[in-house]
């Protein structure tokens, strides 16, 4: 007996880079998508160092975003050089793009974002993100007209990422952008991130959160020992810190800021890989780091 073909949706899967100026909401994005916490946010700009893969599976489809660090015109550092090159890389190779903007907001570091875009010839989302915290929604629709003028775009979506406002039709909008494909990873998967990277992050993240201004950015974090001992995750960290005097900042008084730190960041891992964790915590200098391209490279950063 045959079996008659399917009369349902094609199944599509394809991959997008997620690109936008630091601070507008790129990882917020897509944590809502992904439906789990996989990148690090803060309220602090450049929170996002790496390219990360979120893995969003749906009923007729899987979105392959690529979260980026945030393009910027200021590139003092070799870190800087190198996040620029590793968001503008991000456009290689994928399916579509989302342009992410905040809402009632259009700066320089935006029109380079869109310039990276428009140069790579993929289909381009714009999304607006933070529409909740435009008061007067009356001045949405000049700002879109405005944004938009003269400027070539897929689709536009007003949303709020971390209220999970305005999701369902950016999903729709993506799947039917995306090539007709069998899932490229299970349905259980949601990143290509290993634990021990997400460790790190999550790390940094109580650094970024819990430090002054400026340290936050001359820090970076090292996983020295990632071990399963029964049913618990055994971690060392390293803080890394790129002078002398910094050390005792992140430290604190009697150990109680790195305390704090280490406590988060524990309590990150927990709920992320769902098991105990035994995190210890220890802060080194290594001098310019953020400016030593080998350096960079040893800690993780890549093009």
């Amino acid at each position: 007996m045959n079996t008659p073909p399917s009369t349902g949706p094609a199944f599509r899967a394809g991959t997008i880079a997620v690109l936008g100026r630091p601070n507008v909401g790129k990882s917020t994005l897509v944590n809502a998508l992904v439906g789990a916490k996989i990148s690090i946010v803060s309220p602090r700009p450049q929170t996002t160092r790496h390219r990360l893969l979120g893995i969003a599976t749906f009923p007729d489809g899987q979105l392959m975003l690529v979260d980026t660090p945030g393009i910027h015109g200021a590139q003092k550092r070799a870190m800087n050089r190198m996040m620029n090159r590793a968001a503008r890389g991000a456009v290689e190779g994928v399916d579509a793009a989302l342009l992410v903007i905040e809402a009632g907001r259009w700066e320089e570091d935006d029109a380079l974002a869109y310039q990276a875009l428009k140069a790579s010839g993929v289909p381009c989302v714009l999304v607006i993100n933070k529409v909740d915290k435009v008061p007067d929604k009356g001045k949405l629709l000049p700002f879109i007209a405005e944004v938009t003028r003269e400027r070539e775009f897929s689709a536009v979506y007003p949303l709020s990422a971390l209220k999970k406002k305005g999701l369902d039709g950016l999903v729709k909008t993506l799947l039917a952008l995306m090539p007709e494909s069998e899932a490229h990873y299970a349905e259980d998967e949601i990143t290509d991130r290993s634990e021990r990277f997400l460790a790190g992050e999550l790390v940094r993240e109580q650094l970024m959160l819990r430090l002054g201004e400026e340290l936050p950015y001359s820090t970076t974090v090292e996983i020295e020992k990632f071990e399963l001992d029964g049913e618990m995750l055994r971690i060392a960290a390293v803080v890394w810190v790129e002078r002398e005097g910094q050390k005792p900042i992140v430290i604190g008084k009697g150990g109680t800021r790195l305390k704090a730190i280490s406590t988060g960041a524990r309590l990150g891992m927990e709920g992320l890989f769902g098991r105990k964790v035994f995190l210890e915590t220890w802060c080194r200098v290594r001098e310019g780091w953020s400016d030593d391209e080998a350096a960079l490279r040893r800690f993780g950063y890549s093009d």
